[in-house]
Order: structure tokens, then sequence, then C-alpha cells
């Protein structure tokens, strides 16, 4: 009997995961953001690498989802929008990261801006031999260039000082795809609690470096922050400095883990409070039409 070797081709091609058409994937979950998405979302559209735009909507009551959604269209971006009723970024984070099919990802928060090379610089710093993450510091908009350049080296120097450790949070963090997902990715069976974003650094660095550079920064905003509660004491950030180098899991599951859980400090803790309150209020003063 004679294959149609065409057909059968064809059959494999149809059953094997779609080409990736973008070198990146960005995750973006929130949580009531309708005041900053669209500054955001403008943002990661000023891009110089094209990038799927991965929004998982994590329960707002504010529509949050109607306006990212409308402004990755008026930027005719590549997205994909996701509800993830469970609350807490854990959980969005693990919902957007399997939809990820390209080889680099980042997760960005729904309330900073990121300079137009920001995905350019981290894919540089990835494509280093043995750097599986990069991570970028903290600036605002308005810093002239020569003090964004000395915030920059003085993280490049924390990080030469203290290499096992994570020194930027979640709205600034960049991943070779594989390589996360190696690290078991985002799990909230794992570590349900905030501080994710120093947890998942600690399972990324057994399997490669962390990178940083002086260009590679984002730009938080800056509101009023209502989760002075939820941020680890003194002495848990001490412990972590001195611990990290040598007694990562312990320090993670045994020794914050319990003290996090005490606090009640879960994942969905992280939402804030003050900023749900101004939401609801704009969403009844300015409803989304259309």
């Amino acid at each position: 009997m004679l294959l149609d070797l065409e057909a059968l081709a064809n059959r494999k091609v149809a059953h094997a995961d779609p080409v990736p058409v973008h070198d990146w994937s960005v995750l973006v979950p929130f949580f009531n953001e309708r005041a900053y998405l669209a500054s955001t979302i403008a943002s990661l559209a000023g891009q110089s690498r094209t990038a799927k735009i991965i929004l998982i909507d994590n329960g707002s009551t504010d529509d949050s989802g109607a306006i990212a959604r409308a402004e990755c269209r008026r930027f005719g971006l590549d997205y994909l929008l996701i509800e993830e009723r469970t609350p807490g970024k854990v959980a969005a984070l693990r919902t957007g990261l399997r939809a990820v099919r390209s080889p680099y990802v980042a997760t960005c928060d729904a309330d900073t801006w990121y300079p137009a090379d920001y995905l350019a610089e981290a894919q540089r710093l990835l494509e280093t031999k043995g750097t599986v993450v990069a991570g970028a510091f903290f600036a605002t908009r308005d810093m002239a260039p020569e003090q964004v350049t000395r915030a920059g080296r003085k993280m490049v120097s924390t990080a030469r000082l203290l290499p096992r450790q994570c020194h930027t949070g979640g709205a600034g963090q960049a991943f070779e795809t594989a390589a996360l997902r190696r690290a078991g990715g985002f799990d909230g069976d794992r570590w349900g609690y905030v501080l994710e974003d120093h947890e998942i650094i600690h399972r990324m660095m057994k399997h490669g470096r962390m990178a940083y550079s002086e260009q590679l920064w984002c730009a938080p905003s800056s509101r009023e922050r209502d989760r002075e509660s939820i941020r680890w004491t003194l002495a848990e950030r001490l412990l972590y400095s001195a611990a990290a180098p040598w007694a990562g899991d312990w320090f993670f599951y045994r020794f914050l883990a319990s003290r996090l859980h005490a606090r009640r400090l879960t994942s969905e803790r992280i939402r804030e409070r003050q900023f749900q309150e101004i939401g609801r209020i704009l969403n009844a003063a300015y409803p989304v039409c259309g």
C-alpha cells in the first residue's frame, strides 16, 4: 500500500504546536486597574520587539477588561484576554503562562510604564550564556538620563555584591520560558503567598543566573500604596540577605512561608485595598461605553 506522504506531513503539522509569531509574550495580570492599564498597554505597544500581550483579568469589577481590550485593539496588538477568577497574582500568572508559546516571557504590572527598548534589552541579557532571568530596576519617567544611569549602576553593583538574590519586583522580571517551566512556573500549591516575585527567582537560580543592566528599567506608578502590612519585616529581609546563598529552600518553605501563613498574607492580599474603592468611584462616575 502506498503512503500519501504529503497528507502524512500535513497531519503532523496540524498536530504540532504552532510556530510562535513573536520572540516575546508579556503577562499582565490585573485587578481593578482601569486608571493605569491604558498607559501600560501603550508602552508595551511601543516596544522595539513585538510581543503577544496576555492580559489576565483576576476578577475586576471596574471594567478594566473592557479598557484592556479596547486599548489592544486601538494599537493593533496581538493579544489574548483571559479571565482567572481564583483570586491572587500567583493564580493569574499561572493561567497566563499556560498560553505562552514564545521563547521569552516577561511579567509586567498593569500600573507600570516600560521604555521602548525594554524587551530588547531583556532579550540581550537572556541571550547571554547561562542567563535564565533578567531583572529591571525601578525609576521614574521624569528622571534625567544621568539619574537613570546612576540608578542602573547601583543596581548592577548590588547584584554583583549579592548575586544569589532577587533585587527587583515582579513588574520588572523577564524569563527564558523553557527555564521558567523547568523551575515549575507560577504554582499556588508550592507558593501561594505574597513575595512570589522573590520565591520564583529562588527557583529560577537553580537553573541559571539572573542578570541586570544599566539600561533595563521600568517606571511603576507613583500612586499611594495601601500595602505596608503585606511586606516582609526587617528581620525577614535581613535574614533573606544573609541566608539566601546557602539556605534558600529552608528560608522560603520552612521559615518565611510559616510566618506569612500566620499573618494570612496569601497571594490575593497584594491587591490595593485603597485603590479598589477609588476604582469603584471612577467606574460609577465614568462608565465605559461600547
